[in-house]
């Protein structure tokens, strides 16, 4: 661990961008960000859907349970697809598509006849790979001595951490920053995923989870991309910000500060436990 990152006690980056704290015995966490699953209108009289919307940031079990809803399949129809699938992964995979069903709106028929789970994944997967090793990503991804799928994991964090769209390039470049300083990411998206969530309330227990997705534990990036990460955390991953932060919180909404000095962030920490305090008690 880098000699200048605080005991793993003290802080913890997480998803969002919060962060939290614990001191004098006392935890306080942002609260979970719930995604909600596509709904599709089922009542007397609704149209069949004529296309599926995947929004940024779903995560592949999302994708699966959206697509076997859209095409009426029982549960686990499209996971199970994937042996039969023939989706067109990159080596590094090793045949997982995390990260690789790109974010769009694809139609759920294809010359009059309804498509398929394989199909579908398939056209998600055919998407990605065209956004992902044209110029502008490739090119991005080897002048920062990584390649495409690197890139896609970075964007993936990117996507679960920043809580605004401007905040993305700078999110990247604290990912940047912590890995070249050879410190640990310590990202409670990475924890969440390795427990199949999405909630916030991350234990220190939580954080000591034997997983290659763990990266309180684990140096470097995770083993596979952690979502599906849309286009504006794709260029955020290749384009970081200048800068030397390395930790980020969220204070309130539209108020996320970043920061080199740890000082400085226990400062903003205390702000955004304040301002929670207040909101608690306001509810």
């Amino acid at each position: 661990m880098y000699q200048n990152t605080p005991p793993r006690s003290t802080i913890r980056l997480t998803r969002r961008g919060r962060l939290v704290l614990i001191a004098a015995g006392a935890v306080v966490a942002g609260t979970a960000v719930a995604v909600p699953l596509l709904t599709l209108d089922s009542g007397p009289g609704a149209k069949e859907p004529t296309t599926l919307l995947i929004p940024e940031g779903w995560r592949a079990g999302q994708v699966y349970d959206a697509v076997d809803k859209a095409l009426a399949q029982p549960p686990g129809t499209a996971k199970r697809s994937l042996a039969k699938a023939h989706l067109k992964l990159p080596n590094e995979a090793e045949g997982n598509p995390e990260g690789y069903l790109f974010p769009a709106t694809y139609p759920l028929e294809r010359n009059g006849r309804k498509t398929t789970p394989e199909a579908l994944l398939s056209f998600m997967v055919d998407t990605a790979n065209r956004k992902f090793n044209g110029a502008p990503i490739a090119a991005g991804a080897q002048r920062n001595a990584m390649n495409v799928y690197q890139a896609v994991t970075i964007a993936s964090i990117v996507q679960a951490e920043a809580a605004t769209k401007a905040d993305m390039a700078k999110v990247a470049r604290v990912v940047f920053n912590r890995l070249e300083r050879g410190m640990p990411l310590q990202m409670d998206s990475t924890v969440n995923y390795a427990l199949n969530r999405s909630t916030l309330r991350t234990t220190s227990a939580d954080t000591r989870i034997d997983s290659p997705y763990n990266s309180y534990q684990r140096m470097g990036l995770p083993p596979t991309p952690i979502d599906n990460p849309g286009e504006d955390a794709m260029r955020a991953a290749i384009a970081p910000a200048a800068g030397n932060w390395l930790y980020f919180v969220t204070v309130k909404p539209g108020d996320t500060r970043f920061t080199d000095n740890f000082e400085e962030h226990r400062r903003n920490v205390a702000e955004f436990n304040k301002n929670q305090k207040n909101s608690a008690q306001q509810d």
